[in-house]
């Protein structure tokens, strides 16, 4: 098996190396706690090392789960995600292995078998597909993704910008121009969703990158892109870098403090909107999104 092959990678402090055929999924049906959870078991799937065993299956304590997630006293939230985990059927883009570009619907758990009693000892038995497996064995792109930074989060959209930041962020340039549509799929949003670009920049948007940029190691600013200042928008540009000094600690302090008022706290470190796509220098303001007309459709 080649050395660059997603499954040969070693979880490390930047987080567990998930496929990139599994970041770009074209879903818009999970929750936040839903995709936090299934990152959950994928880890410990790939951290197994069984990941592409024919008959593997995996345990973990629903306690794990529930208290990564939050403080509630009981299973009943994290069986409602596993529920809707189970219920997903996702779309998977791949190349097969004579170079032909394929898609692949599949589920993405094919069993789970669950405690029926909330008791200290209570499990969660589950499996994935095969043929999602083999997809996954022979990936040979990923992004590292960190569990505790996506159980911080409570935007879908925001752990969807994350992990396509994740998998770009080692890449040689740190800008990309994507078309609204393909990254509006990427991020998970309904089709029907925020048609106007005010309201997708409001609700979308600037809560993903308060998210991301408040509480992830990596720093993203987003542009509108038009033909011409009155045109609606038909791309985004995103510029992403690695934080470090202040900037890096302050997201990790921020992880470590209650979820209660944590929003507030990261609008208040956004005193301006403004333009450009350039990395910060350390102790300035960083814009996040850049201006736009609110009238535009």
């Amino acid at each position: 098996m080649r050395s660059n092959l997603t499954v040969k990678q070693q979880t490390n402090h930047d987080g567990f190396p998930k496929a990139a055929e599994l970041i770009e999924i074209k879903t818009h049906q999970l929750e936040a706690s839903d995709r936090a959870i299934f990152n959950q078991l994928l880890q410990i799937a790939h951290d197994s090392g069984r990941l592409t065993e024919p008959d593997a299956e995996w345990e973990v304590s629903l306690a794990h789960l529930r208290h990564a997630q939050s403080k509630h006293g009981s299973n009943d939230r994290v069986r409602e995600s596993v529920a809707r985990i189970m219920s997903v059927v996702v779309q998977i883009s791949y190349v097969s292995n004579t170079g032909e570009a394929r898609t692949q619907r599949s589920p993405l758990l094919n069993f789970t078998d669950t405690s029926d009693k909330d008791w200290p000892n209570a499990t969660l038995q589950y499996g994935i597909p095969k043929r999602l497996r083999m997809i996954l064995a022979k990936s040979n792109r990923w992004g590292r993704v960190r569990c505790e930074v996506v159980y911080a989060m409570t935007s879908k959209y925001a752990i969807a910008l994350y992990e396509l930041i994740a998998l770009r962020i080692n890449l040689d340039r740190c800008t990309e121009i994507i078309p609204m549509d393909e990254f509006r799929s990427k991020l998970g949003v309904p089709p029907e969703a925020y048609p106007r670009a005010d309201n997708f920049m409001r609700f979308v948007i600037t809560p993903a990158l308060l998210e991301v940029n408040g509480l992830s190691d990596m720093g993203v600013q987003i542009e509108m892109v038009r033909r011409h200042p009155r045109a609606p928008a038909h791309a985004v540009e995103i510029a992403w870098w690695k934080k470090r000094g202040e900037e890096f600690r302050s997201a990790q302090q921020e992880r470590n403090r209650s979820k209660v008022g944590r929003m507030a706290r990261l609008r208040g470190r956004v005193e301006t909107v403004g333009t450009g796509a350039s990395p910060p220098v350390e102790g300035k303001q960083v814009p996040l999104v850049q201006d736009y007309p609110a009238e535009d459709q």
